[in-house]
């Protein structure tokens, strides 16, 4: 086929796929008020398998989508009808160059599960070793691709709003398209989920016989298969299991716990999908798998995390604010002092409990990540999606062992983190020179008392106050001001004009000197444009 057969059967393709897509969207009335969370939801369901995985990944960012939209996400089917077993070894056999049976003595054609952009298949290696090996679907790449140009293009087309409190926001949908498109093509090479598991297992696993994860099979990884060894267990989900085959959940459940809170607060490095289908048990030993999506904290940010903890725990308003403003960044004017008070309130709220262990700890950073939301304070993706993967795992051991107390073990973990990083010597150097400071300020104070008395004897001294929080009534109460100085301007040349009225001052108008008149009607308009501006102003203070 020719280049130029090539381009015309690319753009009938294209063609076809626009036509389907917007037949799609027809269907929805995305044209009439834009897509609702539900509406959005249907919509990629509809537009199949591709979309679906989009959807998928969109649900966990609530960074760039309303909660909203999120939670409706989260509903979208995971079952897609498994691929033809011929495909599937085809797919193997072109990535590696050798025929199955050269590669494998046993592989099982009955997939392990089957996804949107892949499948998983059983195998055993010529060597004896278990592996499952995940296969990519054909062509799906290219068509996500396709798919993504597209969907770029009709961008422009969609309105996407989010119904707030004060008014309606807009969401970038082109910014959102391009964010996905990242990630996707990120999904769609395997190698990268190869280099997570690595990392993992570099970073996050300290005793194998406490906490693992798969292998690597390396020969058997490209860009469009994955392999890695079988974990011969069942999903954490099946907490009856573990009690048939008398193992304690307790102890599993404490060790998963304390991995956890080592990957996020030691490695930097964690899970970003701990459901349960992602924690499997293998003789007692709980195994993660599937790294597709993983996460990646900096210092600074475990740090403030640190700190936001401590200053919780403390009940701390302004070491909390201090904390919950250095995770984000301000988009919008803030007021500091409306902020604080509504931290102080969820500090109360949670920190008055009589028993700590109660506290749900996905819940608490929720409300946090969301009232920051309200004070235009957009926080960073990674701990949002650090927040995603903490209420995730929760909701996992919740449900596994209600008994552990998360809060509890990182509260231990944060007390432990701060002793290990505490110098004692740069403290102590630290407090010295602030004692001497203090000192040297000390000797000072009888000649700057001095000073000020001077100062206001001579009437020279000036105090300056500073209101921070108020900036809104001030400015409705010089509004208001102003216009009571118009009413009362209009009162005044009314007044004027009726004086007028009394003389016989050229020209005149039907015997009223002409200047009379326009003062009649400029006094008039003035006074109804400062009544208006008042009525305006009150509405405002209410």
């Amino acid at each position: 086929m020719t280049e130029q057969q090539k381009m015309t059967e690319g753009k009938k393709k294209n063609g076809k796929r626009t036509a389907q897509i917007l037949g799609v969207f027809a269907k929805h009335n995305f044209y009439t008020n834009g897509f609702t969370p539900e509406e959005l939801r249907t919509t990629l369901e509809d537009l199949g398998p591709t979309y679906v995985k989009i959807g998928q990944i969109m649900s966990s960012r609530t960074d760039m989508l309303p909660k909203s939209y999120c939670l409706e996400l989260e509903k979208l089917r995971s079952d897609v009808k498994p691929l033809e077993a011929a495909a599937a070894r085809k797919v193997i056999e072109q990535e590696t160059g050798k025929r199955i049976e050269e590669l494998y003595k046993e592989f099982r054609d009955e997939p392990l599960g089957s996804a949107s952009i892949a499948q998983a298949h059983y195998g055993v290696l010529l060597d004896g070793t278990r592996v499952v090996t995940k296969v990519q679907r054909p062509e799906i790449a290219e068509l996500m691709r396709d798919d993504f140009v597209l969907l770029k293009k009709l961008a422009g087309m969609v309105s996407m709003t989010a119904e707030g409190d004060d008014e309606a926001e807009t969401i970038d949908l082109m910014g959102i398209l391009k964010e996905l498109e990242k990630v996707t093509e990120e999904e769609l090479d395997f190698r990268v989920e190869a280099d997570n598991t690595r990392t993992f297992r570099e970073l996050c696993l300290e005793d194998e016989t406490v906490v693992s994860c798969p292998r690597i099979i390396d020969e058997l990884t490209t860009e469009r298969i994955l392999t890695m060894t079988f974990v011969d267990g069942y999903s954490i989900s099946h907490k009856d299991f573990v009690e048939r085959d008398g193992y304690d959940r307790l102890e599993i459940g404490k060790a998963l716990v304390n991995n956890y809170l080592h990957q996020v607060l030691d490695a930097g490095f964690f899970h970003g999908d701990p459901h349960q289908g992602n924690i499997m048990i293998c003789k007692g030993v709980p195994y993660w798998i599937d790294f597709g999506m993983v996460g990646r904290i900096s210092e600074a940010n475990i740090s403030a995390i640190q700190n936001l903890i401590f200053a919780l725990v403390q009940e701390d308003v302004e070491a909390l604010t201090n904390a919950a403003l250095s995770i984000g960044t301000v988009k919008g004017k803030l007021n500091k002092s409306r902020l604080m008070e509504d931290l102080e309130s969820i500090s109360s709220q949670y920190m008055s409990s009589t028993n700590l262990n109660d506290i749900d700890v996905g819940k608490l950073m929720t409300e946090l990540t969301d009232l920051l939301n309200e004070h235009h304070i957009v926080v960073s993706t990674e701990y949002t999606m650090m927040i995603r993967s903490l209420v995730t795992i929760e909701g996992v051991l919740e449900m596994f062992c209600p008994e552990l107390d998360l809060f509890g073990f990182l509260q231990e973990k944060l007390l432990s983190r701060a002793k290990e990083s505490f110098d004692i010597k740069g403290q102590m150097t630290a407090s010295v020179e602030a004692l001497a400071a203090t000192a040297a300020r000390t000797v000072r104070l009888p000649g700057l008392a001095a000073d000020v008395l001077r100062n206001l004897v001579k009437g020279r001294l000036k105090i300056s106050f500073e209101l921070t929080g108020y900036e809104e009534p001030f400015h409705v109460l010089i509004e208001v001001i102003t216009n009571v100085i118009l009413a009362l301007f209009a009162c005044v040349l009314f007044n004027g004009s009726c004086m007028i009225c009394t003389a016989s001052i050229p020209p005149m108008v039907n015997g009223v000197p002409l200047f009379a008149v326009a003062g009649f009607v400029v006094s008039i308009a003035l006074a109804i444009y400062s009544v208006k501006k008042l009525v305006k102003a009150a509405g405002k203070k209410s």
